[in-house]
């Protein structure tokens, strides 16, 4: 089976034939190349749909990471990224071993196709000239010959004719004679190009076109096989992953099945576990004697410590309130006024220079946490008190292993002075020592309120722990003496919650009042020496010779601050004014 045999006057369609071999290689490597782009896309969005579940640092999300299905989760969202990165090799191991191949051979093959077939133009080409010289020595053997036939007619005419001179009849003689002699030379002319017509014909049918007809099918066949093993690369492509793939799903799986539910449920009760002792029963309380209202000592007040002052607010005692009874809103309950806290925070602080400093005094004043932890339920109180003295040992033993290795280098430095000074390594070693004390006394002091939780050491007052400076200057003492009388049973508070939202209230009206800041005091003048358009924000239009006046210099990035009125101030090229600084201004506010 040959085309070259088979197929020798098909010429034109195996042209046709061939190219479309090459359309459906470049159909099927576009193909490839729009699968790769699709994995890319996949991938992409796998990762980003992993990232956007990933917990965030720091914040609330990272903690609830620490339940059991909460891990599986996040393992199964880190699986799902390494599967992402499968499909990212699929791409990859596709491009690079069909796509870049298959579009490399493609050229070479055109290259090859034009090749052949120009062969085969050319042996055409060849073919029809011979064919085009044994036609034109033919119809010049059959013109001779008729010509010899007419020129021997004549001459017998004229031999025939006994009125026509000897002369004559000679003279046509030998014109027969010379077309008789072109039509021999005529008839061997068009034998010779006959005889080798045929043997080119014979060379172009049975050599030159069977030779390049096959060259053209092993082409062909080349073709087809490189595209069959690109098949098969593509499908060994995803293969190769799928081990990896599995191993991703088996990980899932895996971490599925180390949910522990009971484990769970154990963390729930370490995170909310306040510490207290359910509430004791009521006493009956019998209106028909005149008698005041008393409450149990079984009930929650009593169990929180015997013999607590309780707080006062206008007059009337406050006993503890359920977590399923409403509070009574009794008018008649007077709250501390928002100017007393602001008093006792102006008293306590040093004198704030801007009103920056202090709304930020303000918000630690009001709404930072005790220092101590005071704020939360026993049992939570004691984990973080726990988590503090864990990071400040870890912290310890890192600024202890910093100066073993600056001892280490001093000691180097001393035995070989050329390496270094050991003096200089004095103030680095006597700065960690420092370090090494201050964290130790803040452990000790968490240490402290550590055992005060758990038992190991008496309970101290309100009043001697304020002495004590440990936590001094951290929260208010009105919100300190009633921050136990506030805790409820389930470890929340029913007593100034109301009192702290209208604190926060009222600190918004106060931030409202300083909103607007004193504007900066002149410091001399300055001259336009050019009109300036200040079109940007922060700029400020000028006319050349007017006069206004400067609030702050140029900081070197080119520009002054200027104030024409007491509204209207901004930013103008330094190069465009020319200032006189007033060394003895004191900020007197002077407008033009």
């Amino acid at each position: 089976m040959s085309w070259g045999t088979e197929l020798w006057d098909q010429f034109d369609n195996l042209e046709k034939h061939t190219q479309w071999g090459i359309d459906i290689l470049e159909k099927y490597i576009k193909f490839v190349k729009e699968r790769t782009e699709i994995e890319l896309s996949y991938a992409k969005q796998l990762r980003n749909l992993s990232k956007k579940y990933q917990p965030k640092k720091n914040s609330k999300e990272e903690e609830e990471y620490r339940y059991t299905a909460c891990k599986a989760f996040l393992s199964t969202l880190n699986e799902m990224n390494d599967y992402a990165g499968q499909h990212e090799v699929i791409s990859e191991n596709m491009t690079s071993q069909i796509t870049v191949e298959l579009a490399r051979y493609v050229q070479e093959l055109k290259q090859e196709r034009k090749s052949h077939f120009h062969d085969g133009r050319k042996a055409q080409q060849h073919i029809e000239t011979c064919w085009k010289q044994l036609e034109s020595s033919k119809r010049r053997f059959e013109r001779d010959c008729k010509e010899a036939d007419r020129a021997q007619q004549y001459f017998e005419k004229m031999d025939a004719d006994i009125n026509v001179t000897k002369a004559d009849v000679e003279k046509a003689r030998q014109q027969a004679q010379i077309r008789h002699q072109m039509a021999e030379d005529s008839k061997a002319d068009y034998s010779s190009i006959l005889q080798k017509f045929n043997h080119e014909q014979r060379e172009y049918y049975y050599s030159h076109i069977p030779t390049i007809f096959q060259k053209i099918q092993e082409m062909e066949e080349r073709r087809i096989v490189r595209m069959g093993e690109s098949m098969k690369t593509y499908a060994e492509a995803d293969r190769q992953v799928v081990p990896i793939i599995g191993k991703c799903l088996d990980g899932i799986v895996k971490a599925a099945e180390s949910i522990d539910q009971k484990n769970d449920s154990q963390l729930v009760i370490e995170a909310y576990k306040s510490g207290f002792e359910p509430p004791g029963d009521i006493e009956f309380e019998d209106y028909t004697q005149p008698m005041k209202r008393t409450i149990s000592e079984n009930s929650l007040s009593n169990s929180r410590g015997e013999g607590k002052a309780e707080l006062k607010f206008g007059g009337k005692s406050k006993g503890k309130l359920w977590p399923f009874i409403k509070k009574n809103k009794s008018p008649k309950q007077q709250k501390e006024p928002l100017s007393h806290r602001f008093n006792e925070f102006m008293t306590s602080k040093p004198k704030i220079h801007c009103f920056r400093s202090l709304k930020r005094g303000l918000s630690l004043k009001l709404g930072a946490a005790p220092e101590d932890f005071s704020n939360l339920p026993p049992e939570q109180r004691r984990k973080k008190l726990q988590q503090k003295v864990d990071e400040l040992n870890k912290d310890i033993q890192k600024e202890m292993d910093q100066r073993d290795a600056i001892t280490k280098m001093k000691d180097v430095y001393l035995k070989n002075p050329q390496m270094g000074d050991p003096a200089s390594l004095d103030h680095k070693l006597t700065e960690v020592s420092q370090n090494i004390e201050k964290l130790r006394l803040e452990a000790q002091k968490f240490e402290a309120w550590l055992a005060e939780v758990e038992g190991r050491l008496p309970a101290r007052s309100e009043q001697a722990r304020r002495q004590s400076g440990m936590y001094d200057g951290q929260t208010a003492p009105p919100v300190n003496n009633c921050a136990q009388d506030r805790e409820s049973p389930d470890g929340s508070y029913t007593e100034e919650q109301s009192q702290e939202s209208e604190v926060k209230v009222l600190a918004t009206d106060f931030d409202d009042e300083f909103d607007d800041e004193e504007p900066l005091p002149a410091i001399g003048t300055c001259k336009a020496l050019y009109t300036f358009d200040g079109q940007n924000e922060g700029t400020i239009s000028v006319v050349e010779g007017e006069t206004l006046y400067v609030i702050e210099e140029d900081k070197g990035d080119g520009w002054t601050r200027i104030r024409r009125s007491e509204d209207e101030e901004g930013y103008v090229p330094t190069s465009y004014v020319e200032v006189y600084l007033d060394k003895n201004a004191k900020g007197a506010k002077t407008y033009i």
